[in-house]
């Protein structure tokens, strides 16, 4: 079993790493484990994620409170938001925030990342849509990201920066790196005169493949509301699938008639 002394290193070698990569700049971003179902560690506040040790790493409880913690060092003021993730999703076991560049453009430009543009993108993101902008530090951007969390892995937050959450902090991280990688290569493609999209029937079976591979995480391609009533998934609705109450998904009476309307054309096939 890995020590909290080995975590907290884990940690700081993953600051390092999307402080180096320009994924944050002077005291930006925040990273959180989860050690059990009351016990956290987590970055501290205004401190850069590339330069710290683990003496930095404090350690909280369930509703973000010290557990402990060096003196002169204390939580991030964005432990809320992780303790939203951790409560609504079981299976993650840390979350990773932080500004890269290309994703928190697009964060700022308004545009959730949704074009099925590239196979491994498909698979391990599906699509990346935007939480609504909240205050730092409040329960804002805790309540607009948690309606998205049973469908996505990672989320854009609206003029702020991206969110990434795994079953493990490796795969917290490689999820916001492929979420800024995805971001990049979007961007470049719309310079060159616009990408060249996967065809539904392209994205379908790599959504099968990701199905055969068990992958964990949540993903549109067994769990978008849409896609189980027949109606255009994720990268067709522009991410909007992640909220169950909206104009493309309908109220949950609608779904739940779109749902039995195609049940029933499928029986009487």
């Amino acid at each position: 079993m890995v020590s909290e002394y080995e975590i907290k290193k884990q940690i700081c070698e993953i600051g390092k790493r999307i402080y180096d990569r320009g994924m944050v700049a002077s005291n930006d971003g925040n990273i959180s484990v989860k050690l059990n179902d009351n016990e956290f560690l987590c970055t501290p506040t205004g401190v850069s994620k590339g330069f710290m040790t683990p003496e930095y790493i404090c350690k909280v409880d369930a509703e973000g409170k010290v557990i402990q913690a060096n003196p002169g060092f204390r939580p991030s003021s964005e432990i809320k938001m992780h303790m939203r993730v951790y409560k609504n999703r079981p299976d993650v076991q840390s979350v990773v925030h932080a500004h890269p560049m290309y994703a928190t453009a697009f964060a700022i430009a308004g545009i959730p990342l949704t074009q099925p543009i590239m196979p491994e993108a498909v698979i391990a993101l599906g699509c990346v849509p935007i939480a609504e902008y909240g205050t730092p530090s409040t329960d804002e951007i805790p309540d607009a990201v948690e309606k998205y969390l049973p469908y996505f892995d990672a989320v854009l937050l609206e003029n702020h920066g991206a969110l990434a959450f795994s079953d493990s902090l490796l795969n917290a991280y490689h999820k916001m790196e492929s979420v800024e990688f995805y971001a990049k290569l979007l961007y470049l493609s719309n310079q060159l005169g616009g990408a060249k999209e996967l065809s539904k029937s392209q994205v379908e079976r790599l959504f099968e493949i990701r199905r055969q591979f068990g992958l964990p995480g949540k993903h549109p391609a067994n769990l978008c509301p849409n896609a189980k009533a027949g109606l255009p998934s994720c990268h067709s609705c522009k991410g909007t699938c992640g909220a169950t109450l909206n104009a493309d998904c309908g109220s949950t009476e609608d779904l739940v008639a779109q749902i039995t309307k195609k049940v029933m054309e499928q029986l009487n096939k």
